[in-house]
């Protein structure tokens, strides 16, 4: 008897999925995703608005993309996340379907399902596709994980009550406990 093959799937299956269902692709794997909470919610919202407001402000050219937003990591068809907040400063990496290559800072807020795949399999992912900075927000804990891809100079803990440095925007300092 043969070993059982495992199925992979593919971009054409995320988008084959029934309407209002998500899910992201790593390698081939298809994970589901669960409706985000309350928290989560006005984490993303308002951290997305800190960070837009400062782009705008710096008369930067990086965009802001909230999720649902499509993110190619890399040039195959089996590989497809939605974070909770891309940051991508290559507008050649841009069209309407979404961001094709790795985004410049990536935000992922966890929810019980998820610390798995945003802490193991999307921390390894990322940084082997190119994204510079990847933090992961942990309501439960209140504490944020940031990972200075690009440098690892910075990468560290902190907690809510703290003054969180930006990796790629030196002088941004965020304090998650302000937007909640």
């Amino acid at each position: 008897m043969g070993l059982a093959q495992r199925l992979i799937y593919t971009i054409d299956d995320i988008y084959a999925l029934p309407e209002g269902q998500r899910a992201e692709l790593i390698d081939g794997q298809m994970y589901n995703m669960s409706p985000p909470g309350k928290t989560h919610q006005k984490i993303s919202g308002n951290l997305f608005a800190e960070i837009h407001n400062y782009i705008r402000k710096k008369k930067g050219s990086c965009e802001i993309y909230a999720a649902p937003f499509a993110v190619f990591l890399n040039d195959d068809e089996r590989n497809y996340v939605e974070p909770d907040i891309s940051v991508i400063c290559d507008p050649g990496k841009l069209d309407e379907q979404g961001c094709h290559g790795a985004p410049d800072w990536v935000i992922e807020i966890l929810s019980p399902g998820t610390v798995r795949i945003d802490c193991g399999i999307k921390l390894f992912k990322y940084r082997t596709a190119g994204v510079r900075e990847y933090w992961t927000i942990n309501p439960k804990l209140r504490t944020v994980s940031v990972y200075d891809f690009e440098y690892d100079e910075k990468t560290e803990q902190y907690s809510f009550d703290d003054e969180i440095p930006g990796c790629i925007y030196e002088d941004l300092l965020i304090r998650i406990s302000d937007l909640l």
